[in-house]
């Protein structure tokens, strides 16, 4: 069992209010290292600068999208493993497949309550402490 304290975040949405939404209910779960950024590029190159255990990123987004991000995170030999959980405000099945045949390690469809990321992330991670 993982203390949600001792997990490294990084959130990326274009949108800063739902960056600041995610940052609340990560804080509540009782996540204390969380980083952010508005674009997959400027994320990617912050991750591999000072590595995280998560990546929670929006799929639709400018200059890169979540799919596209994805591929770079895991076409990348140190962040490669990263955990990546992928938000997206559409089930379109599509999307799910194609990250899932990229490596997503689960998603999460918005608008979604503090529970339901809390699962996903458990069920990468196991029972948060």
């Amino acid at each position: 069992m993982p203390a949600a304290a001792q997990i490294k975040v990084m959130v990326v949405d274009d949108q800063a209010s739902m960056r600041a939404m995610i940052r609340r209910a990560l804080q509540d779960l009782g996540f204390k290292d969380i980083r952010d950024k508005p674009t997959a590029p400027e994320a990617l190159s912050s991750v591999r600068t000072d590595r995280v255990h998560l990546i929670i990123s929006d799929f639709n987004m400018p200059e890169m999208d979540g799919l596209q991000f994805l591929e770079q995170v895991r076409a990348d030999p140190v962040i490669g493993k990263t955990v990546f959980i992928m938000l997206t405000g559409s089930s379109d099945r599509e999307i799910v497949q194609k990250a899932a045949a990229l490596g997503v390690n689960n998603y999460v469809v918005k608008p979604f309550a503090p529970a339901a990321l809390k699962e996903k992330i458990e069920r990468v991670f196991g029972e948060l402490t």
